[in-house]
């Protein structure tokens, strides 16, 4: 990929020279995704988002006095309704009658139903039978006494009804963030509780954006919601669709635009709550043979060949967008989506990487159409994928049309850099890798998201502070291992935030260095819930040096969530490898990082226009665990020297200054 440093404006695919000999593949592709969605629309050339209405078709409805039901299962024998309303008994009163292409249909009494009953299908198919939840199920939730799923009849007499519109898109700063685990006590969160707890932080601590994982119905919790069994249903551990909708609506009022996990790359291999064998066949949305299980995962892989299964993603696509008010989606997996090695042990090196026979054409065929869908339904929704191959064309609106890919190479660099000695640490690869991204593409910067703090790994202050984390992080302290990690945190931060190309993502809690890792209840853990929840506590304490390391991030959101900031060109000032300064400039912000572990500038001297600089951000600002080692609000003036208009700083070690230029 080519280095960005003075231009970030997207341009064409075509002005790529290393993807010329690629361009025929690429047209190819687009060509076969317009075949698809003529296929799709039945060649009318109509909105192919009209299209995507499955759910309306589909599952459980009251219509005019009646209630009717109807599921996709082209290899069932005979599909029965059973539950609540008739006690779990075979009645075939509820019997569904087969319509043709393999679909089948139940109309039923106004009296049959009612809201919070719970139901299944019992699904008779060649070779046996046995009970299913419906593929289009709105509402499915854990029985306590068996601990089995089943759906539920949601028809509330007096729904909710969403008060607030959507915040107008801008470009996100992202708070990524987990219902269930962001309370403090040792227990699952609900909707309730984050929508009156947690959303009026997330606004306060500046973010515009708030990314939820595990929305869609999972029935492992350990999973962290990517093992999806209900595509159409929000999980029920947190709450009811309706205080789903809430805690949507609240958002907005708040000013946050609200996003979640969408989970296509594949699903749980369980049949008893998922789609594995909804109709006693495998393939009716999944591949067949080796290519249908994911070799890493333990879960099924969707068939984006299969025109039903495309119909069911793409409704799932313009679902959440309809129902939910949501204002886009995190595609997780994209890479295992697009290649059919799923990216696991494999190295991109070079770009036919990207166009051989490992790439599976059907997905990224289906990625294609999603984002069409997803912005025919609403313009301003936000796609963002989850990639790490690098594909190009992946976020241009002249390939597969996400509005953004995450900057992951952002994170692993950071993460090897904590592997080597802080004196040895390159200051051109590490702005190199900073902005590192296609000039035809929009891309998301994070140090870390809940990736690198899950069960087997750390986040990046816990990495550096290990056990001192426990006993030095009181004000006082005066721990180097502590100092260091403070100093190091906000260095991280700021530089990524501030050379990231279009965006910015932080998961909760690390703002403030939250210690320890998070893994959710599970057998190996006997069950425990003491790393599924946030110690929010510790940031408030006072005596405490994890509130400094959040004031720092509020000045970070504040500062690159102003109007245009990301519409600004990075420039580059200076690379100093020896002295381990890194400076540029974005527009009138002038930014230097000192990272040399021990020396530090008293008359460090950069080029610069000709002006009056005031300080922004000062990291080493005692209010934000520093040393406070440079005059607080500090004006700098430029000096002339025979070759050009410089300022002259001081830059302590471990520190990073902002200067903003007076016009």
């Amino acid at each position: 990929m080519k280095l960005e440093s003075r231009h970030n404006t997207p341009v064409a695919l075509e002005q790529d020279p290393f993807l010329h000999p690629f361009l025929p593949e690429l047209r190819a592709r687009k060509s076969y995704a317009d075949k698809l969605a003529a296929k799709l629309t039945c060649g009318k050339g109509e909105n192919l988002a009209d299209h995507a209405r499955e759910y309306e078709f589909f599952g459980l409805h009251f219509c005019r006095n009646k209630w009717i039901f109807r599921e996709y299962a082209p290899h069932a024998l005979q599909v029965i309704l059973t539950g609540d309303f008739c006690n779990w008994q075979i009645d075939d009163r509820y019997s569904l009658r087969a319509i043709g292409n393999g679909c089948w249909e139940g109309i039923f009494p106004e009296e049959s139903f009612r809201h919070g009953m719970h139901y299944k299908m019992l699904v008779r198919f060649p070779g046996g039978e046995g009970l299913r939840i419906p593929a289009f199920a709105d509402y499915v939730v854990q029985n306590e006494a068996d601990k089995q799923f089943s759906a539920v009849v949601w028809h509330p007499e007096k729904p909710y009804k969403f008060r607030y519109p959507s915040p107008p898109a801008v470009p996100p700063v992202i708070y990524e963030a987990h219902v269930g685990m962001a309370q403090e006590a040792p227990q699952i969160g609900t909707y309730r509780e984050f929508t009156r707890k947690i959303l009026p932080e997330i606004a306060r601590k500046g973010y515009n954006t708030v990314q939820l994982m595990g929305i869609m119905e999972h029935p492992y919790y350990g999973s962290f919601g990517y093992h999806v069994a209900n595509f159409f249903a929000v999980s029920s551990r947190f709450g009811t669709p309706d205080e789903f909708k809430e805690l949507v609506d609240t958002a907005h009022k708040l000013n946050l635009r609200v996003i979640i996990d969408l989970v296509h790359s594949h699903s749980v291999r369980n049949v008893a709550e998922g789609l594995a064998e909804i109709d006693g066949c495998r393939t009716t949305y999944f591949h067949a043979g080796e290519r249908g299980e994911h070799p890493a995962w333990d879960s099924l892989c969707f068939n984006y060949a299969d025109e039903r299964v495309l119909r069911f993603l793409l409704s799932n696509c313009r679902y959440f967008l309809e129902k939910y008010n949501v204002d886009g989606y995190r595609f997780d997996g994209v890479t295992s989506m697009l290649y059919t090695h799923h990216g696991l042990n494999h190295c991109f090196t070079g770009y036919e990487e990207y166009f051989n026979c490992n790439v599976d054409q059907d997905a990224v065929a289906y990625l294609t159409l999603a984002n069409r869908v997803i912005h025919a339904v609403n313009p301003d929704a936000l796609t963002i994928a989850e990639d790490v191959s690098g594909m190009p064309g992946l976020a241009s609106k002249a390939g597969i049309g996400f509005d953004y890919r995450l900057a992951m190479g952002v994170t692993d660099m950071w993460f090897k850099m904590l592997d080597i000695p802080d004196e040895n640490w390159n200051m051109f690869q590490l702005y190199g890798e900073l902005i590192n991204r296609r000039r035809d593409e929009k891309s998301i910067s994070y140090v870390e998201c809940h990736d690198q703090a899950i069960v087997g790994g750390k986040s990046s202050f816990f990495r550096m502070t290990d056990a001192e984390i426990y006993y030095n992080m009181h004000r006082n302290s005066g721990n180097n291992v502590i100092d260091r990690a403070m100093a190091l945190h906000k260095l991280f931060r700021l530089s990524t935030a501030a050379a990231a190309g279009h965006g910015y993502l932080n998961f909760m809690g690390n703002e403030f260095g939250h210690p320890e890792w998070i893994d959710l209840p599970r057998e190996g853990n006997n069950w425990s819930m003491d790393h599924a929840r946030r110690q929010w506590s510790l940031e408030k304490d006072p005596a405490l040096r994890f509130g400094q390391l959040s004031a720092f991030d509020r000045e970070i959101t504040g500062l690159i969530g102003e109007k245009g900031f990301f519409d600004r060109p990075v420039q580059t000032v200076r690379i100093d490898e020896q002295g381990k300064v890194i400076a540029f400039e974005r527009d009138s912000y002038w930014f230097f990082f000192n990272f040399h572990p021990v020396n530090s500038y008293s008359d460090y001297e950069l080029e610069v226009q000709r002006g009056t600089y005031m300080t922004v951000l000062d990291s080493d600002d005692a209010g934000f665990g520093g040393f406070g080692r440079r005059e607080k609000g500090q004006r700098y003036f430029s000096m002339e020297r025979s070759f050009g208009e410089v300022i002259s700083l001081y830059l302590p070690c471990r520190t990073a200054l902002v200067l903003r230029r007076e016009k």
